[in-house]
């Protein structure tokens, strides 16, 4: 794998230490061959006024600027946390990211000028052999860039560098594109250079704007993987006395630096102290086993009431007939013999059609059809449940 060139085979991909050298590296490597490719296309594009290979070119030099960016975005996550940011410092390489992203588009919108000002006011271009021998080699460097950008990528998890080789396979096709018109303005009488110029530039936007919508995603704090929800329930579910679970809430502080809260329901007749070490069993295995900072809260709840056991199934069968995706928790009865107020959460997903006031209500009614004098004191939640 070309990971293998910055990653060794010792190295621990989830060290902070090891992510910021090997995404340090790759970003002053890719600052080396960018230069070069920059400099030898803006010489042979001035020169013979082709319009697209000098732009292709100034994209190039603007993906230097990027990997000075990538470079400096390493660096700062690789500080731990401080008073001020005592989550740590490894959002900057989303920060990074979206610097990117923005060079990017800056970039597409000159390029687009440029080429409009050359379709519009055509000046002659002379393609030599040598223009044409630098874009081939730009087109096989930026593939290879692509190549290995996505590989570490992947092996370190990291945004930015995905985000890099994104742009290195935008490159690669944007060259091609310009390699294409530079034959055919060589060989023929076509002259399509301004126009590849528009075409290259659309495509540069295009990736520019898809690193920025997943980047700013990122930083407002996207829903978790399903995939991480589902391992972190499924290890607190596997300790024993553990009833269930809800309340799971994750957060993201960049890669490996998750944080996460959840409520695990366990039996009221369980001792406080029995509780409590539950609890502390279950967060020092998550320290110890993964990458995720855990604190749980323990919701002791009633099993050994017949009657509210009965109730518990009734709320569950109502919930269930208004969105079998809706989910009941935290279930207690109070009150005294006149009546009694059933007290619970109902959590819905946020792609629920059904307002809040509609299940409410619907509950409402439900309770209001059991034997009995009981009345639903329901809290409804907005959360990324499956």
């Amino acid at each position: 794998m070309l990971s293998k060139i910055f990653l060794h085979k010792k190295d621990d991909p989830n060290d902070p230490a090891v992510r910021a050298r090997c995404g340090r590296n790759a970003g002053i490597f890719g600052i080396v061959l960018n230069t070069l490719l920059a400099a030898g296309k803006i010489i042979v594009g001035s020169v013979s006024g082709a319009i697209s290979v000098t732009a292709d070119g100034l994209n190039n030099l603007t993906d230097c600027g990027s990997n000075v960016v990538s470079v400096i975005g390493f660096k700062m996550s690789e500080k731990p946390a401080d008073k001020e940011h005592p989550f740590g410092h490894r959002r900057a390489e989303s920060v990074a990211s979206l610097l990117i992203a923005v060079i990017i588009l800056v970039v597409a919108a000159e390029l687009i000028m440029q080429s409009a000002e050359k379709i519009f006011s055509p000046s002659e271009t002379d393609i030599s052999l040598l223009v044409l021998l630098v874009l081939g080699i730009s087109v096989a460097v930026k593939l290879f860039m692509f190549l290995l950008n996505r590989s570490l990528g992947k092996a370190i998890s990291s945004e930015t560098l995905k985000a890099t080789a994104a742009d290195s396979i935008s490159d690669v096709i944007a060259t091609t594109a310009v390699l294409i018109s530079a034959i055919l303005s060589r060989f023929t009488s076509l002259e399509l250079d301004g126009y590849l110029g528009v075409v290259v530039a659309l495509f540069i936007a295009v990736t520019g704007i898809g690193i920025l919508k997943d980047t700013v995603s990122n930083l407002l704090g996207k829903a978790p993987d399903p995939d991480t929800v589902r391992d972190i329930e499924k290890r607190v579910l596997s300790f024993e006395n553990v009833r269930g679970l809800h309340d799971l809430t994750v957060h993201d502080y960049g890669q490996n630096k998750l944080y996460a809260t959840v409520h695990v329901e366990v039996d009221a007749q369980m001792s406080i102290t029995s509780a409590h070490d539950l609890a502390d069993r279950i967060e020092k295995d998550f320290a110890e086993q993964t990458a995720i900072a855990l604190t749980v809260h323990i919701d002791p709840l009633v099993y050994d009431d017949p009657e509210l056991n009965r109730l518990r199934d009734e709320i569950n069968r109502i919930v269930d007939e208004i969105d079998p995706a809706l989910k009941m928790h935290d279930f207690r009865m109070v009150g005294g013999e006149t009546h009694k107020n059933l007290v619970f959460d109902v959590a819905v997903p946020f792609d629920c059609k059904i307002s809040d006031t509609e299940i409410y209500k619907r509950i409402k009614d439900g309770v209001s059809l059991l034997d009995g004098h009981y009345d639903a004191v329901a809290t409804i939640e907005r959360q990324n449940i499956e």
